[in-house]
């Protein structure tokens, strides 16, 4: 017995080790379990869909791993002939023998080494471009959600998902999945030839590869928590970041960099934390590894070196130096392939948490798209009308109630109306950025739910209160990435909303630069530049939301005169809360509370003498007294 005290210290220490493992795997299980209930997707489902993306490649990896079954060869062979050359030296041999075992085993090592390097170059390849269709499918597809999808998002998380957490799909696809395969091929072709070589010591090693599976098993758990924890706390701080950066001024305004510092600082400690948990766990499960390696290697030499030793037989098999040496070498390439794994599974985990918060973007079903009888319209005369129109943002609590009207095509319709009561949301409508409950909405009497989304919005040019411009130039702005039109085409625009008048001061014309948001411009420079993109893609209805607020005089002037010119384009609809701005106006339709309570001409309006006459007196009584 007490020949095997030193292997039985051994047995004592895995099983002390994987005693303890299996207790804390326990109660993770247990703490970790409405985790896995409210998880959608399975591992299984996720590479499934993964490797849809990479069906277009699959010439590719089938190279690669013809590839790869070259470079498993100089594993599988290089221990043989290692032992081979101990069992030589150790007996009689001639120069050119050995000469002959060293060259063979330095050709396998050469064609190996090439094997990997193209190995590398193909994947490497491959996986960037799996990356670019998978971001670019994240992003088509976050374009494709309707507005009030995209309002439910936080902008700072749709920026993880198409750029952190592609990234972390990336190594999946380049080296993690193709050496997976391979190191399991090693692992399995390995184990096969250490049977061949001698069962005994292949028995041996045998021994150790039930705690290798069940300390694998145990990291996967641990693992795919502490990455899942990773990704929620970096896509928090992302998350924090792009709203507080965007709102920064405001922050610098009421003098509160330090409570966000502090916010800031919080989510970098819980970033912090779910990195360094992460890094226990795989700091845990390598050295357990090595530990099964080490114990295999001194149990390998132990019974070895003492059949070979003293002479006796081991489970009926002989043993000698050269066995000894190419099971020493078969067992680090057993268990190198399985500590590989470790770290690969690692970014495995990463990979499939990342994939599952994509995907969860990903089947979000779009709430507005196209009825499958859905006709382009090639060109619109512009006649829009609202039949008994029901909408509700939330269920229940509706903005618009019944609400009916007719515009004709060339006609400038102005909504006005308190803050709720329903104006922005029905130009909203009209261009299907949201769906309605109830009612019909109708385009030169075509519904618009028959009419594909892009042809329907081709048709409308929208002029918003807040403008966004684009990081790029004016030019850039203007014409959104449309190549079909000139310079020519761009300046007369420019000069039919009185556009040109500042940008002719620009050094640079229509190529000066416009950073982030346009902030380098004024509202009202901001504004005629939008009425300029407007113009250039000659839509047949115009939209303006807002677009005189906040607006200096001198440039309400401007974009008086501007729209002035551009009621003669098409049809206009307008919201106002300026009634002075829509006195000009074919209709006005006065809302509250989701309905049309008032609607008529300015003229016919104030001679009802109802809310309209009493909103416009009270305008012009404030106008009055601030000039006064």
């Amino acid at each position: 017995m007490s020949d095997y005290f030193p292997v039985l210290m051994v047995a004592a220490i895995i099983l002390l080790f994987t005693a303890a493992f299996v207790i804390a795997y326990a109660r993770l299980k247990k703490a970790t379990a409405k985790d896995e209930k409210d998880r959608t997707m399975s591992d299984r489902e996720i590479i499934g869909r993964l490797l849809n993306f990479a069906k277009p490649y699959k010439k590719q990896f089938a190279l690669v791993l013809i590839i790869m079954l070259i470079s498993i060869g100089y594993d599988l062979l290089s221990p043989i002939l290692v032992g081979n050359i101990q069992n030589l030296v150790k007996g009689s041999f001639t120069l050119n023998v050995l000469f002959a075992r060293v060259a063979v085993y330095a050709g396998i090592l050469v064609v190996s080494l090439v094997s990997m390097y193209l190995q590398t170059m193909i994947l490497q390849k491959v996986g960037q471009k799996i990356l670019s269709d998978l971001r670019l499918s994240v992003f088509t597809h976050i374009e494709s959600l309707s507005h009030e999808q995209l309002n439910n998002i936080p902008v700072g998380k749709l920026v993880t998902r198409v750029t952190n957490d592609t990234n972390g799909i990336s190594m999946m696809f380049t080296n993690v999945l193709v050496t997976m395969v391979k190191n399991v091929m090693v692992i399995f072709g390995v184990f096969g030839a250490m049977l061949t070589v001698n069962l005994a010591l292949a028995l041996v090693v045998s021994c150790f590869v039930p705690f290798v599976v069940l300390f694998t098993v145990i990291f996967r758990k641990f693992s795919r928590k502490a990455h899942q924890n990773v990704t929620d706390a970096r896509t928090e701080l992302n998350t924090f970041l792009s709203e507080n950066l965007s709102g920064i001024k405001i922050t610098q305004i009421f003098n509160r960099e330090a409570e966000k510092m502090q916010a800031f600082m919080e989510r970098s400690r819980a970033l912090q934390k779910a990195k360094r948990q992460r890094m226990f766990v795989f700091g845990i499960f390598r050295p357990m590894v090595y530990m099964l390696h080490i114990s295999c290697v001194l149990c390998i030499l132990y019974f070895g070196s003492r059949s070979y030793l003293e002479g006796w037989s081991f489970l009926g098999q002989t043993i000698t130096s050269g066995t000894v040496v190419t099971f020493y070498l078969y067992a680090s390439r057993f268990f190198d392939p399985i500590q590989t794994l470790s770290e690969h599974f690692d970014t495995l985990q990463s990979a499939f948490a990342s994939a599952e918060k994509i995907f969860a973007v990903m089947d979000m079903v779009p709430q507005v798209v196209d009825s499958p009888d859905a006709i382009e319209l090639e060109h619109i005369e512009g006649r829009i009308e609202f039949k008994d129109v029901w909408f509700a943002y939330k269920p229940d609590e509706w903005v618009l109630k019944g609400v009916s009207f007719t515009v004709e095509p060339r006609q400038t319709v102005a909504f006005v109306g308190s803050t709720g009561s329903g104006k922005t949301t029905i130009l909203s409508l009209i261009c299907r950025n949201y769906d309605i409950q109830k009612g019909q909405i109708l385009i030169d009497g075509i519904d618009i739910k028959k009419i594909k989304i892009s042809s329907l919005r081709r048709h409308f040019g929208q002029m918003l209160q807040d403008v966004f411009l684009f990081t790029g130039t004016i030019r850039s702005n203007i014409l959104l990435r449309k190549e079909d039109v000139s310079d020519e085409e761009v300046w007369q625009a420019c000069e039919y909303v009185n556009a040109d008048r500042f940008i002719k001061k620009l050094d640079k014309g229509l190529d000066d630069v416009v950073r982030e948001r346009g902030n380098n411009f004024s509202s009202g420079q901001r504004q005629l530049l939008s009425f300029a993109r407007t113009i250039v893609h000659k839509p047949s209805v115009m939209i303006l939301d807002e677009a005189t607020a906040n607006i200096d005089t001198e440039t309400e002037v401007l974009i008086q005169d501007s729209l002035e010119k551009m009621k003669n384009i098409g049809t206009m609809l307008i919201v106002a809360h300026r009634l002075s701005t829509i006195q000009h106006a074919d209709n006005i339709i006065l809302l509250s509370h989701g309905q049309i309570m008032e609607q008529g001409n300015h003229q016919a309006l104030l001679h009802q003498k109802g809310r309209y006459y009493n909103l416009y007196t009270l305008q012009f009584n404030k106008q009055q007294l601030e000039q006064s």
